[in-house]
């Protein structure tokens, strides 16, 4: 889904002043607060507003915007997982294995390496809102919000489709004096997870990454594989083994398969996280032989009747 202009959630035109989007910003974050407005996705629409006003009211960053538009800032988004992200050469408390932030946390955000608003911006909408409204309204709410860290995990194919246990470290914010806690985590991720699947384990929120498998496509809860068959084979059927994630399974192919036909097999794909079983379909590749033997060719030739013009094709 494309982002929404930036002027346009500010409520201003492009040739807004600087008071007038300080105004404007001031009006709509105080509206969508999640003190203040307590409706389902507030908290997304303040950043929102946020990252629009952070780059609005900067010239630099204005001048980038009104010429690339969002392209401008694709490198590295500090409110979302792309790019290498903010705290991407900061303190990561998972250590290696494939795990990074996914949210900045701390002092000097805006100074992280890929964060496109440079130094001196902001990497917390709610620091950004305390800069202009002072430490009252949400004040307890940022710290609790911060407090709820959310961390990128990468997990393989298999631990997405049949789930897995994890022991995690992760670090906690406490107190008024911001004083840093690492504990572990021993984590139940349930089966169906996918790319980008964002769930809370007790005061943290994981947001998956899923590593592509060799073997298998997953589109939601259907898995697809290819099966490359024969001429003759797809002429007069066959029976064929299929590796689904759940173990082989035989399946019948019928006589005159086109190539590029799927196969549907019931039931045999991912298990959602609503616990409903996804199909395994299996596309048809009709393969055709680039040499072929003497003998090959005079079948071929004697079923296209070829040789004699006399002789009637068999098909």
């Amino acid at each position: 889904m494309a982002k929404k202009d930036f002027y346009e959630i500010l409520g201003v035109s492009k040739n807004a002043t600087e008071q007038e989007i300080k105004s404007a910003y001031r009006k709509m974050a105080r509206k969508h607060h999640p003190d203040v407005d307590k409706s389902e996705g507030s908290a997304d629409k303040f950043k929102e507003i946020s990252e629009a006003y952070q780059v609005v009211s900067d010239p630099a960053k204005r001048k980038n915007y009104d010429q690339f538009g969002h392209a401008a800032f694709e490198q590295g988004n500090p409110f979302g997982g792309g790019g290498a992200g903010p705290g991407a050469g900061g303190f990561n408390p998972f250590g290696t294995g494939g795990f990074s932030y996914s949210w900045s946390q701390g002092e000097g955000g805006g100074q992280q390496q890929g964060n496109p608003f440079g130094g001196g911006g902001f990497s917390d909408p709610f620091d950004l809102f305390e800069q202009i409204f002072g430490g009252g309204l949400g004040g307890e709410f940022a710290r609790g919000f911060r407090r709820r860290q959310t961390y990128r995990m990468e997990l393989t194919f298999d631990e997405s489709v049949h789930g897995t246990q994890k022991t995690v470290e992760v670090e906690r914010v406490e107190g008024n004096e911001n004083k840093r806690v690492r504990e572990k985590m021993n984590i139940r991720i349930p089966s169906g997870v996918d790319e980008g699947t964002r769930m809370r384990f007790g005061d943290v929120d994981i947001v998956f990454h899923i590593r592509a498998s060799n073997d298998f496509q997953r589109e939601g809860s259907d898995i697809f594989t290819e099966a490359k068959l024969s001429v003759p084979e797809a002429v007069l059927g066959t029976m064929i083994d299929v590796k689904t994630i759940h173990g082989k399974v035989k399946v019948r192919v019928p006589a005159g398969t086109q190539s590029g036909t799927l196969v549907k097999i019931k039931d045999k794909g991912v298990f959602s996280l609503k616990g409903k079983p996804g199909d395994h379909y299996v596309r048809v590749v009709v393969q055709i032989p680039v040499k072929i033997s003497a003998e090959e060719k005079q079948l071929y030739e004697l079923l296209l009747g070829s040789k004699d013009p006399k002789k009637k094709s068999w098909f």
